[in-house]
C-alpha cells in the first residue's frame, strides 16, 4: 500500500485492533520512514511492522523504453505535465535498513526480492522477525534457504505490485489456495497469505490451507485512516469501474489495478522498474489533480468491491473468521 494509502494512523489502528499493522516504506526517504515510525509509536504501544522494497539493478531495453516514453507525450501534454526522467535507484535501501536496525519493529517484510543471508541473520540477531514476499514455490524455497524467518505468500489477485522477483517474467498465476498449499508443503517456516483476501471467509480459507495469518491490503483502501487519494477512493465505488487487470504501464513492473483507459491503451509497456515509475509519476500526479480516473493509477485487488468507508478497527474486526 505504498504511495499513499499506507499511513501511520492506519498501521497503528490495525495493530490496536488486534492485527499487525504495517507501514509501507516504499518511495520514501529513510528520514521520512523514521519519522512515520515515530508517529506509529507515539500513537500505539502495540507491535507493528515495516515493509521495504528490495530493488535489484536492472536496465530496460533502451529502444522500447524510448518508444514508450514518446507514446506518453500526448497524454502528458493534455494534462499539462512534463514526463519524468527514467532512472534506477534502490529506494534508499541501506538507509532504511539502518532505520529498521535502530528502531527494531516487531517485523519487517520485503517486496520484489529477498535480502542476503547476512542481512537476514543480522535482523534475526536484533530480534526483528523477517518476512519475504514470494509468489511461487521456487521463490519460497530460496527465501527460506537464505534464512527468512517467515514468508508472505502473495497470490495473483493481489492489488498493487506483484512481489515477483524476476522483473522480466510474467507473474505466476497459480490460484491463491493452490499456491498456499504448495508452499506450506515445501517450507518449515510460518506463512502469511494475501492476494484477494478481503473477507472473513477468505481469511478462514487461507488458514485452512496451513497459513498462520492473512495479509490484507485492498479491504483497507477506503478506511478512514487510509491515505488513499480522492480519485482513487471514488473509483473504488464507481459502478463504471467493475474489473481489475495487470499492467506495467505505470511503473514498468506488473501491478493490479482497477481497469481504466490508460491501462488499455498502454498494454505494450516494457519492463523497467523503477524507470517507468519515475517517468509517469508527474503524469499520474496531474491526473489525480485533474480528477481523471481514466489516467490515474488505481491499485486494487480483485476483491475491491468489499472495501468499505469505515474505521480500520471495524474492518479488522470484520475479518476475524
Amino acid at each position: 500500500m505504498a504511495g499513499g494509502p499506507s499511513t501511520p494512523a492506519l498501521a497503528a489502528a490495525v495493530s490496536d485492533a488486534g492485527g499487525l499493522g504495517f507501514l509501507a516504506a516504499g518511495y520514501k526517504s529513510a528520514d521520512r520512514m523514521a519519522a512515520e515510525i515515530e508517529e506509529v509509536r507515539a500513537t500505539s504501544s502495540a507491535p507493528y511492522g515495516v515493509n521495504l522494497f528490495l530493488v535489484e539493478p536492472y536496465e530496460p531495453d533502451p529502444t522500447r523504453l524510448d518508444a514508450y516514453i514518446r507514446s506518453l507525450e500526448a497524454e502528458a501534454a493534455r494534462l499539462g505535465a512534463d514526463l519524468g526522467e527514467p532512472r534506477w535507484d534502490d529506494d534508499d535501501w541501506q538507509g532504511k535498513l539502518q532505520v529498521v536496525l535502530d528502531v527494531r519493529p516487531a517485523a519487517v517484510s520485503f517486496t520484489f526480492g529477498c535480502p542476503s543471508a547476512e542481512v537476514l541473520r543480522t535482523l534475526a540477531k536484533h530480534d526483528v522477525l523477517t518476512a519475504v514476499t514470494v509468489t511461487s514455490v521456487a521463490e519460497a524455497r530460496e527465501a527460506v534457504a537464505r534464512g527468512a524467518a517467515s514468508l508472505a505468500v502473495q497470490g495473483p489477485d493481489a492489488g498493487g505490485h506483484r512481489g515477483t522477483w524476476d522483473l522480466d517474467a510474467h507473474p505466476d498465476q497459480t490460484p491463491l489456495l493452490d499456491l498456499v498449499s504448495a508452499v506450506v508443503a515445501e517450507v518449515a517456516v510460518p506463512v502469511a497469505v494475501g492476494g484477494g483476501v478481503t473477507t472473513a471467509r477468505d481469511v478462514a480459507s487461507v488458514l485452512e490451507r496451513g497459513a498462520v495469518a492473512a495479509q490484507v491490503g485492498t479491504a483497507y483502501l477506503l478506511a478512514d485512516e487510509a491515505g488513499t487519494n480522492p480519485v482513487h477512493r471514488a473509483a473504488l465505488t464507481d459502478p463504471d469501474f467493475t474489473t481489475t487487470a495487470l499492467t506495467r504501464a505505470y511503473t514498468g513492473r506488473w501491478a493490479r489495478g482497477v481497469a481504466n483507459r490508460f491501462m488499455a491503451e498502454h498494454d505494450d509497456a516494457p519492463a523497467g522498474y523503477p524507470h517507468l515509475h519515475h517517468v509517469t509519476a508527474p503524469l499520474r500526479a496531474a491526473a489525480v489533480a485533474a480528477g481523471d480516473a481514466q489516467v490515474a493509477h488505481l491499485w486494487a485487488g480483485t476483491g475491491f468491491a468489499d472495501a468499505r468507508s469505515i474505521p480500520a478497527k471495524e474492518i479488522t474486526a470484520s475479518l476475524a473468521p
